[in-house]
């Protein structure tokens, strides 16, 4: 089992930068994907990015890509997710997610574990 807790969160406006941080603890870090997942006021969790043990692969939704960076720090036991061009559609409750393996997937149920979730608040 992994324990996940984000940070990062907060308010801002469109067209500014947040960077979310998720640390872990339990299960070895540096051998498992990580990825973010987000969900919105009255719709479904939904697929951000993710990115795999190394830090060598990653994969991002069509509606963040070329805005979102996710990257890892296993020295650390730390992934971030780095959001630019911020839009209010953006606007939702971020989680950290820990994959069973070692490689990424934009399909929830291959993670295990899952932080508390850091809101994101974009004004226009």
């Amino acid at each position: 089992q992994v324990q996940l807790v984000e940070s990062g969160g907060g308010l801002v406006q469109a067209g500014g930068s947040l960077r979310l941080s998720c640390t872990a603890s339990g299960r070895t870090f540096s051998s498992i994907a990580m990825g973010w997942f987000r969900q919105a006021p009255g719709k479904e969790r939904e697929f951000v990015a993710t990115i795999n043990w190394s830090g060598g692969s990653t994969l991002y939704a069509d509606s963040v890509k070329g805005r979102f960076t996710i990257s890892r720090d296993n020295a650390k036991n730390t992934v971030y997710l780095q959001m630019n061009s911020l839009k209010p559609e953006d606007t939702a409750v971020y989680y950290c997610a820990a994959n069973r393996g070692p490689g990424g997937s934009d399909y929830p149920d291959y993670y295990d574990d899952w932080g508390q979730g850091t809101q994101v608040t974009v004004s226009s």
